[in-house]
């Protein structure tokens, strides 16, 4: 069994926002998400992997496999093709979430948006809270 490769580090994640956003409304996007990800958790922003930017911690067992580690509760990234948000499930129970969410397009978990006003700030709030509030009650 492999060993998880994204874990949380102790890199700097104004620093990686400065570097890695490419392009001035990507990063201005990504701070104005950094602020509100921490109002919104109660959780200091922290590195995982070199990329992502995560938010408290659970720890999981996987149900398919013998996988296990830690993983944020919730989190973003802002990648080059768009700003990757981990807010989301991916649980049936939780597509009415997306309903008012705005414009974005989906991975299996993972929501992609081209920029933060594409997307309603007070349906995020709630995504993520909602998100938080399953993980927690699944795995603590």
């Amino acid at each position: 069994m492999s060993e998880i490769k994204t874990k949380q580090t102790k890199a700097d994640v104004r620093e990686f926002i400065n570097s890695f956003a490419d392009s001035e409304q990507k990063r201005k996007d990504s701070f104005e998400l950094l602020e509100l990800m921490q109002k919104f958790t109660g959780f200091e922003p922290k590195m995982w992997g070199p990329s992502i930017i995560g938010f408290g911690s659970y720890h999981y067992k996987s149900d398919r496999s013998k996988q296990e580690g830690d993983w944020p509760l919730v989190g973003f990234s802002p990648r080059k093709a768009a700003i990757s948000l981990y807010v989301y499930t991916g649980s049936p129970e939780h597509e009415h979430l997306l309903q008012n969410l705005g414009k974005f397009k989906m991975g299996k978990a993972c929501i992609y948006i081209k920029k933060l006003s594409d997307i309603d700030v007070t349906v995020l709030e709630n995504m993520t809270k909602e998100t938080i509030a399953f993980l927690q009650s699944k795995y603590e």
